[in-house]
């Protein structure tokens, strides 16, 4: 009898899959799903940004569906190439790919105008001389209408014109601007009459000189996806209130009906994900650029030696919903645990080291003695470590005196179990003048060798290990969260600066690695044994290696599910 094919894993359906399946039903857009990813280049993509990554092009690439890659590059003060070519390279990073249809809102700016000048010749914009002030004095509250503005009236022809003139730079930065008349006793306030237009003497990353006006980003939005015919306009949950006036523009110029479909954006918690504070730290020296480790940044967990097939995992585990919630950061270490376990070599490092001398072994003798790379992976196959008369262990692996019959390391007249090797027991200890201990000395069994022990020594402890004669100097950086509290950001009372932790990077300037880590590089994953997983960072060199503290085996996210039940 056939053995049966293993059942896949029952995942309901989210709602944006059923929403985008009842299209497809009933023949909406002719069978077609085309989404988009509309980031503004001004900082960095962070984790919450891989969300939204992964639920634009993943839904595509899920329905047979196209992706494309729009900036919206409407404020040219705060846009850079820079960041245009980090956000390129995290989403390949990531998995995607837009083919060639990479956009930006700039490729649309005199479409937009035509937009706007159609709005004119409706009756359905105005161009206002109000300063900022007046506009939010006007602009009442909910249950209250606005103030109409002694503008709000003036005839087409004289708004035409001024619209005209403001393109031509004919007035200074708030002179005026381009409003759309909507409802001023909307309870959404968006909707009361808001700003489309505005002038800003700047340089743009693109079009240079060429505009001194542009449009903002509730105006372009709806058009842009339009231009392109974008069927599913995704974004998260606090665009639902533009969705009002994303629709009325689209009806009002007659334009390809794009729809936006709102979802829970990713919040995490002892995270900030507020670009403007990321480029606080940035620019205030918190974290040493927008690729710290610490950072939350996809270029920081990148550098940290997260993988991209953990954060897809993370956000597949966090769902796709419409209710806002706080993610626990400890379920996105997980994730990149799990992916890591197996991935990674096992190596051996010791960080913090004390000396060994095995006093019954042969002076000037070593040998190599073999270690599998990874019990994950079959395939990882093995290699060899060397074994000498000296060696370095951690010196927490040592105690004088052993506590109690729980300790299971290494102590005076104890026995321990060196990982791959030898059985060795503890007969002295060598201290300085200052009652430091410098050196230990002990014996090893000669036949209690791993995969060939005939001692008859029983031993509850393994440690780590590294031979002192081929041992390679590496600098160690252990990352920790940057912040110390839960919502560093949701306090009135205190400056989220006030809550980063102290402890978030400690360097170990010279650890010590077995020597087949010579040969590590940048984008290899490894886990030093009982302490974590740990990638190359770029700033290593011929000269010394660096490795970056990816996570610890700690399991928090089962500590923290304990905790809630």
């Amino acid at each position: 009898m056939a053995a049966e094919a293993p059942k896949e894993e029952y995942r309901p359906k989210n709602f944006l899959e059923e929403i985008i399946e009842r299209d497809l039903a009933e023949g909406k857009n002719n069978g077609r799903v085309h989404t988009r990813f509309p980031p503004e280049p001004n900082g960095y993509l962070h984790i919450g940004h891989a969300k939204a990554i992964c639920t634009s092009f993943g839904l595509a690439e899920q329905y047979g569906g196209l992706t494309n890659l729009r900036f919206d590059d409407t404020n040219p003060v705060t846009e850079d190439t820079e960041y245009v070519n980090s956000i390129k390279r995290d989403i390949k990073w990531l998995g995607f790919d837009w083919g060639d249809r990479e956009y930006y809102t700039s490729d649309y700016f005199e479409t937009l105008y035509g937009y706007a000048v159609q709005l004119i010749e409706q009756g359905n914009a105005y161009v206002d001389a109000s300063t900022a002030e007046e506009m939010a004095a006007a602009k009442g509250h909910p249950g209250k209408p606005a103030t109409p503005s002694p503008y709000r009236d003036t005839d087409i022809a004289t708004n035409l014109d001024l619209f005209k003139r403001m393109r031509e730079g004919e007035f200074e930065e708030g002179a005026y601007v381009l409003r759309a008349k909507i409802d001023l006793a909307s309870n959404n306030m968006l909707l009361r009459d808001p700003v489309i237009y505005r002038i800003k003497y700047a340089h743009h990353h693109r079009t240079g000189d060429a505009w001194c006006i542009y449009p903002m980003y509730d105006f372009a939005h709806g058009q842009s996806d339009s231009i392109e015919k974008i069927t599913h306009s995704l974004c998260s949950l606090e665009f639902d209130v533009h969705r009002p006036m994303y629709d009325w523009f689209i009806e009002k110029l007659g334009i390809f009906p794009s729809k936006q479909y709102e979802f829970a954006r990713l919040n995490l918690n002892y995270t900030i994900m507020s670009k403007r504070k990321l480029l606080q730290l940035v620019e205030n020296n918190h974290v040493s650029g927008w690729d710290d480790p610490r950072m939350p940044t996809i270029s920081g967990l990148r550098r940290r030696g997260y993988t991209p097939k953990s954060i897809r995992d993370f956000i597949e585990r966090v769902g796709t919903s419409k209710r806002n919630n706080v993610i626990d950061v400890s379920l996105l270490e997980f994730s990149v645990k799990q992916h890591l376990n197996a991935i990674s070599t096992r190596v051996m490092v010791v960080q913090d080291p004390i000396k060994v001398v095995i006093t019954n072994y042969p002076e000037g003798q070593t040998e190599q003695l073999p270690i599998i790379n990874n019990p994950e992976d079959e395939s990882a196959g093995s290699r060899t470590i060397p074994f000498g008369r000296e060696i370095y262990i951690e010196s927490t692996d040592f105690m004088e005196v052993a506590p109690n019959k729980k300790y299971f390391r290494l102590a005076v007249g104890k026995t321990v179990r060196l990982k791959g090797a030898y059985i060795i027991e503890c007969d002295e200890v060598i201290k300085d003048d200052a009652g430091n201990i410098i050196e230990l000395h002990c014996r090893y069994f000669a036949d209690s060798k791993s995969g060939s022990d005939t001692s008859g020594i029983k031993v509850k402890g393994t440690i780590h290990f590294v031979s002192a004669a081929e041992a390679i100097p590496v600098e160690v950086r252990l990352y920790d969260r940057l912040f110390n509290d839960e919502t560093p950001d949701g306090h009135a009372d205190k400056h989220f600066l006030d809550f980063l932790n102290p402890d978030s990077l400690k360097v170990i300037p010279q650890a010590y690695a077995e020597p087949s880590l010579a040969a590590a590089k940048e984008g290899e994953y490894f886990q030093f044994l009982r302490s974590g997983y740990y990638c190359v960072d770029p700033d290593s060199s011929s000269d010394k290696l660096v490795f970056n503290r990816t996570v610890t085996l700690r399991d928090g996210w089962a500590k923290a599910q304990g905790k809630k039940k």
